[in-house]
């Protein structure tokens, strides 16, 4: 199953796609299941499907030996006469973020590795912020080594911070953060937790982060498929 690791030199992209029907999201999920059960691309490693839950749409977090091996694929005749033009019909946005991994950090009960795949019940939360080129490092850190907090929140598991390279669907620079959760339930009440029942770390972290972004969105999500190399 997929890894998330710092130690990784690999390329880490993250495809997301908004839509406005649940049918879409179903044919969505069905188009990339097809794509991810076919793959057989010089330098693809995986591939793990997400169907959103919070709002319609899906997410493919995919791990690639290097731009150059992706950019080949973009390049590609399939991606850009039957792929894109599919996946337009059926979305209203498309966002294809390349990544490096930044930091990752896990609840002690998950052991040493993050790992990512449909055989776990995690509710997962892709969160993606906009940030100016020259503040980019400093949110980095703030997503990332700022967390230790998250470490005494109900229903945490895990996060990751993602250092975006190149987008398309994307202008400017940005970070994003991936998460895992016991339940849908656990992280509504993290995200809904009134003012006053924060404590003065989680305040001074998202302060610093509201500080730094320029804006963000999120989804939740449920792995519905995942492939790697080899068939893994």
């Amino acid at each position: 199953m997929p890894k998330i690791s710092t130690e990784d030199a690999h390329l880490t992209v993250l495809n997301l796609f908004t839509t406005d029907k649940p049918e879409n999201q179903d044919k969505l999920i069905a188009e990339m299941r097809k794509i991810v059960d076919a793959a057989a691309y010089e330098g693809w490693m995986s591939s793990t499907v997400h169907a959103g839950q919070e709002f319609h749409g899906t997410a493919n977090f995919i791990q690639w030996r290097s731009g150059e091996d992706l950019e080949a694929r973009y390049a590609g005749e399939e991606f850009n006469h039957r792929t894109m033009p599919v996946f337009s019909e059926i979305t209203t946005s498309i966002r294809l973020l390349q990544n490096e991994i930044a930091h990752t950090q896990r609840h002690p009960k998950l052991g040493g590795v993050t790992e990512i795949g449909p055989h776990r019940d995690d509710y997962t939360v892709i969160e993606v912020f906009k940030v100016a080129e020259d503040n980019q490092k400093a949110l980095v850190e703030a997503l990332g080594t700022g967390q230790d907090w998250l470490l005494d929140v109900p229903g945490y598991r895990s996060h990751s911070t993602l250092r975006g390279l190149r987008a398309r669907g994307l202008e400017g620079s940005f970070a994003v953060t991936y998460a895992q959760w016991d339940s849908k339930e656990a992280y509504d009440a993290f995200r809904n937790a009134p003012e006053g029942e924060k404590s003065q770390a989680r305040k001074s972290s998202e302060a610093d982060i509201q500080a730094l972004a320029t804006s963000s969105d999120w989804n939740g999500y449920k792995v519905v498929h995942t492939r790697a190399a080899g068939g893994q």
